[in-house]
């Protein structure tokens, strides 16, 4: 971090439409399946906000986290239950990464014999 900044700009994230500037047509077809994906469905738009805040916490995505700290709030979340969402995805994501630990185990006790 020089000058403390960093590679991410807050002012980047008004800048996401823009990604269709290079490629107009794949740009297109991305953002109408985005769009689709948070119309109402066998989810209401609600569900699918707290559900897109506790992903982009498992992949790590501090745009997506503000966009989705936001709406989940407008959409009527609690700080507790946001926070509870984020702790859903430290489980999923550290129990995957320990699951893989049955890999090791295996391929150990192979080489071991």
């Amino acid at each position: 971090m020089e000058n403390g900044k960093t590679y991410y700009n807050a002012k980047d994230l008004k800048k996401f439409g823009n990604i269709s500037d290079f490629q107009p047509e794949l740009g297109k077809k991305f953002f109408d399946y985005y769009g689709a994906v948070f119309e109402e469905g066998a989810l209401t738009a609600r569900e699918k906000a707290i559900i897109a805040l506790a992903v982009a916490h498992a992949v790590q995505c501090p745009y997506c986290i503000d966009a989705y700290t936001v709406d989940s709030l407008e959409k009527g979340f609690s700080e507790a239950q946001m926070m509870e969402a984020v702790h859903v995805a430290a489980a999923i994501r550290g129990g995957a990464s320990l699951v893989h630990g049955v890999q090791m185990m295996n391929r150990s006790k192979e080489l071991s014999m």
